[in-house]
């Protein structure tokens, strides 16, 4: 297992600036304005040759029970708990303060290592409080700048010596190996992530999912701002789960801290195979829940549609159905996505989802074979041939598969620009019926036939 170290300290030290640092990767939110990271975010760090779990955590503070603040105490003091050491962050410019010094009789009393980091220590304002840094009794402090880089000598030589021995390179190397086989395995985790408007359900879900209250949750919108990923083991079926920020219309949208929150959970639909739309069933298909669906299908990912606060509607024998209907005629553009009644909260559909998952991933791999493309490709054109356009036949030849995820397919044609978008319509809506594609987005592009006779024309003239 990876040696794992949690990032603690109290707000606004730079922590998830060093955790960004650390990973190589601007992963966590960074902001001025204290309590930005909520819950606690994994990483796989590493510094020169030495690689090891790193944790993000939420600021050290105190609230009320119950409160937004402890449940992020909380999420702090599980990732202590799961730590094999500790890096204690303190502001070198702004000196010690009280919570300082309460928050080290915390760490000290996790009875692990403890790294005292005294971050933004670049000038001689820094020095002053690398030196002021001596009195909370964790050792020898590191003057570091995560934002710059500066320090990070003396990080590793402190690392070296708390990690064990490392593994032989051999060992690696079988390590690497089995790394590369397991993503050729289809029993590899599907990327999943969990897109909707704020307060749909979304961290509930993934925490039933997960079987612990691993994410924050609150009835308030806008509880959950970085995406973050957690490893999911359903019923022998591995997903890699994002949890992202709740997305409101553009144009409603001006915090700064919002944005970032909005860019990261786009950045999540990118990565991900599937995208699980969760909507409100209260509040269901509203204009912002079809235009993130929209978004999903312009980025070629497979759809999952999840009606979520199910248990708090009436059951009528027919209102499942009456979803799939009103999904199809407002996204035609992914007709017959799944769609899925659940309830986060209760457990209620979990099983049906999953499925549903599973089968929008294998549907978004799946490849067509020419021969049986070309037959559909020759009666779809009979039955429908294309339209002349300025008086000239469009000559449509053939169809061949270019690639999977999504199913994207080259038509070979005479006149690429004259084919209307009407007649791709068609041939995208016949597809997905005759190859049993539902709901996964389906790319159709034009190429023109090299004319053979060309030259004979330039010589002509």
């Amino acid at each position: 297992m990876s040696f794992t170290i949690a990032i603690i300290g109290r707000p606004n030290v730079g922590k998830s600036t060093l955790f960004n640092r650390l990973v190589g990767q601007k992963l966590a939110l960074v902001d001025d304005q204290p309590g930005v990271t909520r819950d606690r975010r994994e990483g796989l760090g590493r510094l020169g040759d030495l690689e090891f779990t790193i944790i993000d955590t939420a600021g050290l503070d105190s609230g009320p029970r119950g409160s937004l603040t402890a449940r992020m105490q909380e999420q702090t003091e599980a990732a202590i708990a799961a730590a094999d050491a500790l890096m204690f962050v303190v502001d070198a410019r702004a000196g010690l303060t009280p919570n300082d010094r309460a928050f080290a009789d915390f760490a000290r009393r996790a009875n692990k290592p403890v790294l005292l980091l005294a971050n933004k220590s670049e000038g001689k304002q820094g020095e002053t409080g690398i030196a002021e840094s001596y009195a909370l009794g964790l050792g020898d402090p590191i003057g570091i700048s995560a934002e710059h880089g500066e320090g990070l000598g003396d990080l590793y030589d402190a690392l070296r010596e708390l990690m064990p021995e490392p593994i032989d390179d051999e060992v690696d190397e079988e390590a690497d190996n089995d790394a590369l086989e397991e993503w050729g395995d289809p029993t590899r985790p599907i990327r999943v992530a969990v897109l909707g408007r704020p307060n749909a359900g979304k961290s509930t879900l993934i925490n039933h999912l997960l079987g612990e209250e691993r994410l924050l949750t609150s009835p308030e919108a806008g509880t959950t701002r970085d995406s973050i990923a957690v490893d999911v083991e359903w019923k022998g079926r591995s997903l890699r789960v994002f949890d992202t920020a709740g997305l409101r219309r553009r144009s409603r949208i001006d915090d700064k801290l919002e944005k970032l929150s909005v860019s990261d959970a786009l950045r999540a639909v990118r990565f991900a195979e599937v995208v699980v739309l969760v909507m409100d069933a209260q509040n269901r298909f509203e204009e912002q829940d079809l235009r993130l669906a929209d978004l999903v299908e312009r980025e070629g990912r497979a759809l999952v549609l999840a009606v979520n606060k199910w248990d708090l509607m009436e059951r009528a024998p027919s209102a499942i159905g009456k979803l799939r209907e009103t999904a199809d005629h407002l996204l035609p553009q992914v007709r017959g996505a799944p769609v899925v009644a659940i309830s986060g909260l209760m457990g209620e559909g979990i099983d049906r989802l999953v499925g549903a998952i599973e089968k929008a991933y294998a549907t978004w791999n799946k490849r067509i074979p020419t021969s049986g493309l070309n037959r559909w490709f020759e009666q779809a054109t009979r039955n429908n041939p294309p339209p002349a356009v300025s008086g000239r036949r469009l000559k449509l030849n053939y169809v061949t598969q270019a690639k999977a995820r999504p199913p994207s397919f080259v038509v070979f044609c005479s006149r690429a620009d004259a084919v209307p978008q009407s007649y791709l319509r068609y041939l995208t809506n016949t597809l997905r019926e005759a190859f049993d594609l539902p709901g996964t987005p389906i790319r159709i592009t034009l190429r023109e036939k090299a004319n053979p006779f060309a030259h004979r024309a330039k010589r002509k003239s």
